[in-house]
């Protein structure tokens, strides 16, 4: 299966912001537990404010019981 263009752009975008030290680790709240999520952003500046851009949270748990690797055919 394809990586989506959407998401390779958005991966672009993190590793741009991250070669250029504007990457943060941000204690947010997830809007439909009210549980606090540590989120990976990109942090720029519009005129004297900051913006911040998320990603994606870091998973509670053992990440490695939540997500299957991609198959040896999809690799090759």
């Amino acid at each position: 299966m394809a990586i989506p263009d959407a998401f390779r752009r958005n991966f672009s975008t993190l590793l741009r912001a991250a070669e250029s030290g504007d990457l943060a680790l941000v204690e947010c709240t997830d809007t439909q537990t009210g549980e606090p999520r540590y989120v990976i952003c990109a942090v720029g500046r519009e005129g004297g404010d900051y913006v911040i851009t998320p990603f994606g949270h870091l998973h509670d748990g053992n990440p490695f019981d939540a997500y299957r690797p991609p198959t040896d055919s999809v690799l090759h």
